[in-house]
């Protein structure tokens, strides 16, 4: 099995609930907790495949936590290649859905140009809301998770994409 790290930004835990699911269908023994947990960038290169999460604030901003790793990613040029990564979060596509999970879009544009392989994008029909930086080509970059609004469907997204991740990861 590959070399797999999950590290999740979340403050309602919501993120949190696929990060913890990803640990057990990956058997990974450590979720990096953004806030708690996270030191710096070596800890991400030191896997394979990163699991990365984050619940969307404000304007379609990643979630706090995350703001100086992605800075220093990008200033610093950092290279990701050859790490394949997927992405999940939270968002309220009724209250926020101008910006549903944008931070998802944002992760994949910082992750990609520094060179990562993005995998697990999920069918955006599924979905209700104004627009998203994380939709392209009618999919959504990474598992996109609506606790506010469609609580009823977490479990069988979470199910549906985490079979679909064991397709694409790389053994």
């Amino acid at each position: 099995m590959a070399n797999i790290g999950i590290f999740c930004g979340t403050a309602g835990g919501t993120s949190m609930i696929v990060a913890q699911a990803l640990a057990e269908a990956f058997e990974v023994e450590e979720v990096i907790n953004m806030e708690e947990d996270f030191d710096d960038i070596d800890q991400m290169l030191e896997h394979d495949v990163l699991f990365i999460g984050s619940s969307t604030w404000g304007q379609g901003d990643v979630y706090f936590e995350w703001v100086d790793p992605l800075l220093e990613i990008e200033s610093d040029g950092i290279d990701f290649s050859g790490k394949t990564i997927a992405l999940f979060g939270a968002g309220d596509s009724v209250k926020h859905g101008e910006h549903f999970c944008s931070a998802l879009g944002k992760l994949y544009k910082t992750f990609t140009a520094a060179g990562a392989k993005v995998v697990g994008f999920v069918d955006a029909s599924d979905y209700k809301y104004e627009s998203s930086l994380a939709e392209m080509d009618g999919k959504l970059c990474g598992l996109a998770i609506d606790e506010h609004n469609e609580k009823d469907k977490t479990e069988i997204r979470v199910s549906k994409w985490i079979d679909s991740l064991k397709e694409e990861i790389p053994a």
